[in-house]
């Protein structure tokens, strides 16, 4: 029977379970209550510890710190997870955190991700798939991050914010609220709405006459001198039969903490 292949200088508990093709590499530590699915490589000097449950095909960089204790003052040491899927690669010195037992318990990164070098999860967040986080991306605790989203680097992502599905955020951009989907944002205190996400739509295969419906509701719902129920009755009355703009909709009917604009 294969057995995982592990080089002589990593340090991998008894009680860890690793698929039979896992590779650990040179200096790589894995703690008891790691679980790693089958075609994940850890290239070298990886970290991995807590109650953390890898899924396959996953790819770990040198010096990235997956499953270390939340950076949360409230942390006592509870039992709590991170949750990582498939085909993920986890660039140099990324970090990934445990979630908090106030957060829900659980830190969760989808599938076929890119974390490039330096980025930071914190605790209890949730990312979807296809997401990337270009170098020294903060994602802080709490935050929600919906499928296909592009952070660029240097950005930072405040705590319990939800940033939607399709978003192309500028890089040394400042998210401290709810970032609508589809949206192209730039910038810091404020950030701002600068139209529909038209490049990354287009990649998609979203078809045209939804991504010019999707622009003209961000404008409109960029009208500063509109109210937001006003701003969404003109776009429900303008564009509502378009299903990606009902998507649009919805999220900033129901966002709890507002939304860029």
């Amino acid at each position: 029977m294969a057995s995982p292949k592990v080089h002589p200088t990593a340090i991998v508990s008894s009680e860890a379970e690793l698929a039979d093709d896992v590779e650990v590499g040179p200096y790589c530590i894995i703690g008891p209550e790691v679980k790693i699915g089958s075609g994940t490589k850890l290239i070298s000097h990886v970290v991995v510890d807590g109650k953390t449950t890898i899924g396959t095909g996953n790819v770990f960089f040198p010096f990235s710190v997956i499953g270390g204790v939340p950076q949360d003052l409230k942390f006592n040491g509870e039992k709590t997870e991170l949750f990582i899927g498939d085909d993920n690669t986890i660039r140099e010195s990324v970090t990934l955190n445990l979630g908090t037992v106030q957060g829900g318990g659980k830190t969760v990164l989808g599938s076929h991700n890119l974390l490039m070098a330096y980025t930071h999860l914190g605790h209890d967040s949730l990312v979807g798939n296809h997401c990337v986080l270009a170098n020294s991306v903060a994602i802080a605790g709490h935050v929600i991050l919906d499928d296909y989203a592009i952070i660029g680097g240097l950005t930072g992502v405040t705590q319990f914010v939800h940033v939607g599905e399709h978003v192309y955020v500028g890089a040394g951009s400042m998210i401290d609220k709810d970032a609508p989907p589809y949206a192209v944002l730039v910038g810091s205190r404020p950030c701002e709405v600068k139209g529909a996400n038209l490049v990354g739509l287009r990649r998609k295969g979203f078809k045209n006459e939804a991504i010019l419906a999707i622009n003209e509701a961000l404008k409109i719902w960029k009208q500063s001198d509109l109210q937001k129920d006003e701003c969404l009755q003109k776009i429900e009355e303008s564009f509502g039969a378009f299903k990606e703009v009902k998507v649009l909709f919805e999220f900033i009917k129901t966002s709890k903490n507002g939304c860029l604009r």
